[in-house]
């Protein structure tokens, strides 16, 4: 089992602390949600731990299984097993997906070892299927005048090809009209399983309608000030933050 173990981390951006001390442990297997109000840090600690180097991290520990990665540089650790998938994907105009992928895959391979092409598209293809992607989609650019629905599905497809031990989804939800929302679920749900640990941050309940997380926590003011079972976000859902600010403040 691997885990993804964050102790007292704090980040900041510029001059200002935006993650003031979280400490939370992913292990295989599990899905834990993030839940929070804008500007609560969630997105922020993402990155971070991803190696964004717009984040720095100021105090504290990220470990995959017992070694930091905060010496490592942000592809070191995409290498290592963490995956990022961003609120906002970019464009990259003229670079296929197929060959995007070829790349990210070849990048992790020993030096001197070359990918099979045969074998590439046999389990790119199979993955498409999984995941129910038309294989036109392939031969588009990376993002290139994508609908919402289409960047979150093209990461879903990235994750699914590299096989990261760590997914951190980063609002995947954001901007998807109900059936591209389930259709994104639908490729999470076919790829979790005992050998990848996934880290969901979501401002609503209705992405964990499809996604049932193993636990969710809620992050005020950069701080991880409460943690539950799916019945937390249902009451979140219901009742909203506020209660939750007040509990806060009064700790």
């Amino acid at each position: 089992m691997s885990s993804l173990e964050i102790r007292n981390l704090h980040v900041s951006t510029g001059d200002k602390e935006i993650v003031k001390g979280v400490s939370l442990t992913i292990n295989s297997g599990e899905v834990h949600a993030i839940m929070g109000p804008n500007g609560a840090g969630k997105s922020s600690m993402a990155k971070a731990i991803a190696g964004h180097p717009d984040y720095l991290i100021t105090e504290g520990e990220v470990l995959l299984d017992a070694k930091s990665v905060l010496e490592m540089e942000s592809d070191e650790r995409a290498r290592a097993g963490i995956f990022l998938a961003f609120q906002y994907p970019s464009e990259v105009p003229g670079v296929s997906i197929a060959n995007f992928l070829r790349a990210a895959i070849q990048a992790r391979m020993a030096e001197g070892e070359e990918i099979d092409a045969a074998a590439y598209y046999k389990r790119l293809y199979e993955k498409m299927d999984l995941l129910k992607i038309d294989r036109k989609f392939t031969s588009r650019s990376v993002n290139e005048g994508f609908s919402g629905g289409e960047k979150k599905r093209s990461e879903i497809l990235q994750m699914a090809m590299l096989e990261p031990r760590f997914a951190l989804m980063d609002e995947t939800d954001s901007g998807l009209d109900i059936d591209a929302l389930k259709i994104v679920a639908e490729g999470v749900n076919h790829l979790r399983g005992p050998n990848l640990g996934v880290l969901l941050i979501t401002h609503y309940q209705r992405l964990l309608n499809y996604i049932v997380p193993d636990h969710v926590h809620v992050m005020i003011d950069g701080r991880l000030v409460k943690s539950g079972d799916r019945t937390l976000a249902l009451e979140l859902e219901s009742k909203g933050y506020g209660w939750v600010k007040k509990e806060f403040a009064n700790a």
